[in-house]
This record gives C-alpha cells, sequence and structure tokens, in this order.
C-alpha cells in the first residue's frame, strides 16, 4: 500500500543516527512500485530491498497449533481434554489459529452451563458449528 514517496520517506529515515526499527509485511510478488511504472519484488525500491532482512513465515503444523492451545488453555485455567485440543487443532489447521483460540471461551461457556468441569469434543464440535471463520463467512456471502 506504500508509494513511492512512503519509500523515499523511510529510506531517509533510516539513514538518521536514530534510525527506527521497521517491520514490513507482504504478500506480494513482483509488481509495480506505487506511483512509478517500475517493477520490483514485493513493490518496494530496489535500494530499500537491499536494506531488508526478509524472513519467510510459514502457517503452524498441527503439533505447533496444540502446543499453543495448550499453553492458552494453561494460562485461562481452562481445562480441556486432550481429544479436544487434539480436534481444536485440527480445526485450526483448516481454519486459523486465531479462529480456535477465540473458540475456547465459547466452548468453555458450554461446557460450565452443561455441568462440566473440562471441555469436550462436543462442545468444540457445537461452537465450531455455531461460528463462522472469515474465510467460511466470505465464501457464505459470495454465493
Amino acid at each position: 500500500m506504500l508509494d513511492i514517496e512512503c519509500f523515499t520517506y523511510l529510506n531517509r529515515a533510516l539513514e538518521s543516527n536514530l534510525a527506527p526499527i521497521v517491520i514490513l509485511a507482504t504478500n506480494r510478488g513482483v509488481c509495480e512500485i506505487r506511483g512509478t511504472e517500475m517493477r520490483s519484488a514485493h513493490g518496494i525500491p530496489v535500494d530499500l530491498l537491499d536494506r531488508l532482512l526478509i524472513i519467510r513465515l510459514s502457517p503452524y503444523g498441527l503439533d505447533e497449533i496444540v502446543q499453543i492451545l495448550a499453553i492458552r488453555c494453561a494460562i485461562e485455567g481452562i481445562e480441556i481434554e486432550e481429544d479436544a485440543l487434539a480436534h481444536l487443532a485440527t480445526v485450526g489447521t483448516n481454519t486459523s489459529l486465531r479462529f480456535c483460540v477465540q473458540l475456547i471461551t465459547p466452548a468453555m461457556v458450554l461446557a460450565q452451563t452443561l455441568g462440566k468441569l473440562k471441555i469436550t469434543v462436543d462442545e468444540i464440535n457445537e461452537v465450531n458449528s455455531l461460528f463462522f471463520d472469515g474465510k467460511t463467512s466470505a465464501k457464505l456471502l459470495h454465493e
């Protein structure tokens, strides 16, 4: 979303004695730099691109999502069965980590309403059927 004037300002700011740390996130390939007719990787001018440290990010795997969810439940003091945790992580691989983390609280409320001390697979299935992740919602709206 940045244009050539913004990149010029960033170049000047990075040359300062009090240079800030600048983090850019992009999923653009080789494309036009906004405000010019030049094409460059990520739509970033080559002189600025040469100064960047590029970190490739990849989606979390199933085991990583299980660990993150277990830590989140432990921090919030939420009891969840192992098979429910694995099922919630599977939901996360199909949707997103943010979505499955957001399902923990309604699943806990549902379990408490039913008089249970731990979240089970039934609660995960119930709240997963009640709420949509962003991609599913967009698909339904498109249809």
